[in-house]
Formats: C-alpha cells, sequence, structure tokens
C-alpha cells in the first residue's frame, strides 16, 4: 500500500499526523469553534503547536468548553487557578486574552455580528487556495484580520498567529501542493 503524502510539517507523531488528516486546513464555519482555535492559536505564541495539542483537552476542561459566556464571567481568582494548573500554559497575559476574548467576542455577537460570518466575509466567503506551494509566515488578509481584532479587543491575534489560524481553520488551503488534503 503507497504512503499517503502529507505536509512536511504533519511529521511522524501520530497526534499530530491525526490533527493533519482530520482537522487542519477544513473550512470550519461554526463561530464558537473559530473563536476556540483562535485562542488556542494565542496561547501557542513562542510554543509549538503539537504542545497545544497535547494540552488541547486541559484547555477544554480549564476554560468550560469554551464556552464564551462562562469564559467572560471568570474573575482574578480564576485566573490565580489557572495559573497553578499544570495541564495548560500558565501565562497570566495569555489567561487573561483568552477571557477578554469572550468578552470582545460576545460584544461582537451582542452588535450583531457573527464571528463566522465576519471573519469569512473578509476572506471573499470561501477558502483561499494557496496556489504556490510557498507558505508564508503573514499575509495582507492576516494583517487585516489582525488589526480588525485588535480593534475589537482580542489580544495575541497579531498576523503571525492570524495567518496560523486561518490556516488551521481552513480560511486559507495551505496544504503542500502534493499533500492528500490538498483538495
Amino acid at each position: 500500500m503507497k504512503e499517503l503524502v502529507r505536509c512536511s510539517w504533519a511529521g511522524s507523531d501520530p497526534l499530530y499526523r491525526a490533527y493533519h488528516d482530520e482537522e487542519w486546513g477544513v473550512p470550519l464555519y461554526d463561530s464558537r469553534t473559530l473563536w476556540e482555535m483562535l485562542m488556542l492559536e494565542g496561547f501557542q505564541a513562542g510554543l509549538s503547536w503539537i504542545t497545544i495539542l497535547r494540552k488541547r483537552d486541559a484547555f477544554r476542561k480549564a476554560f468550560h468548553n469554551f464556552d464564551p459566556v462562562k469564559v467572560a464571567k471568570m474573575k482574578e481568582a480564576d485566573v490565580e487557578r489557572l495559573l497553578e494548573n499544570p495541564g495548560i500554559i500558565r501565562s497570566r497575559a495569555k489567561i487573561e486574552a483568552t477571557i477578554g476574548g469572550a468578552k470582545a467576542y460576545l460584544k461582537m455577537q451582542a452588535e450583531g455580528e457573527d464571528f463566522s460570518q465576519w471573519v469569512w466575509k473578509m476572506a471573499g466567503g470561501k477558502p483561499i487556495l494557496n496556489t504556490t506551494g510557498v507558505v508564508p509566515a503573514k499575509t495582507a488578509l492576516s494583517e487585516e484580520v489582525s488589526k480588525a481584532l485588535k480593534k475589537r479587543g482580542f489580544k495575541f491575534v497579531g498576523p503571525v498567529i492570524v495567518y496560523a489560524w486561518l490556516q488551521a481553520t481552513g480560511i486559507v488551503n495551505d496544504h503542500a501542493l502534493k499533500c492528500f488534503r490538498r483538495t
């Protein structure tokens, strides 16, 4: 049987391969899931994605399955508790950014802005296929989305983090030209 051709970053780690094969680059349209992925990308800043994948279940437990209503209600005592949680990345700035991100998400919702519709509209309404085979760290779109997210109060949403998020959620298709998941 012929081995599947994957993006090189998927490597040989079974968790990473499963993530690549089943999730990465699959277009996401659910607002809450898109928000969860953006928050996880923020935690990834300065670290490797495999670190976040290995801790994803603990993050979900710590942040109430990324229910923005519950996360937005978290207080200083919750932050202190999370700073003691070895299952997640214990960064005060990233924890507070997630709580603030929940508030920003809910504010968008209250103002009639659906998170999914908003980001997909910015991307032109359909996945953007990278035809060059060269994967940039950021693009004009990620810079525009980053700026718009920051304006709405989100943190840890620089253009590089946003581009990784756009890739992960299938808004941008950056699968390698010969990867079986490209089409």
